[in-house]
């Protein structure tokens, strides 16, 4: 089991998905996880039951997927290894734990893209984006970076961060 952590716009879905492709196992979108289990979007979570109950129901999942140990690829949401003991139950579990590490000009770039799709920057205007990433990575640093793998993503391409996840094997 390989655990994918980092900021958002770092690779873990897209990277994890090919990833599990080509190791011929499951891959596992964190986020899309706790959403099947609750029968609701992390927005509406938000929206209806607050951060705190997400926060709960989140390291409870995190714990249930990987004491059941699956054979597969994950992509937590960014902020999961942050909150509560989520980083200790990682480094504690049998999983590769791994940080997709990517500066905050790449983040930015990649997020302006995608910004739309995503609640949590998508009310932002542009030109807030690059320093709401700066503050919001300075704050999840501390966890991400006791990930006993980091990658640096920045000038690698997908098929490239595969290839060193794989490397893992």
């Amino acid at each position: 089991m390989i655990v994918l952590l980092g900021y958002m716009g770092s690779g873990k879905s897209t990277a994890g998905k090919e990833l599990a492709e080509l190791l011929k196992v499951q891959f596992i979108d964190f986020d899309d996880f706790i959403e099947e289990k609750e029968q609701k979007t992390i927005t509406e979570i938000f929206q209806q039951k607050g951060e705190v109950y997400f926060r709960k129901k989140e390291r409870m999942y995190l714990q249930e997927l990987l004491q059941s140990k699956p054979n597969a690829v994950i992509a937590l949401g960014g902020g999961t290894p942050c909150f509560g003991d989520n980083m200790q139950l990682l480094l504690e579990s049998d999983a590769k734990v791994v940080y997709l590490k990517a500066k905050i000009d790449t983040l930015t770039k990649r997020l302006m893209a995608g910004k739309s799709h995503r609640p949590i920057i998508s009310h932002l205007p542009d030109s807030d984006l690059e320093e709401f990433v700066r503050k919001h990575l300075f704050e999840r640093n501390f966890f991400y970076l006791q990930a006993p793998v980091k990658i640096d993503v920045d000038e690698l391409s997908t098929e490239e961060v595969v290839a060193r996840l794989r490397a893992l094997m």
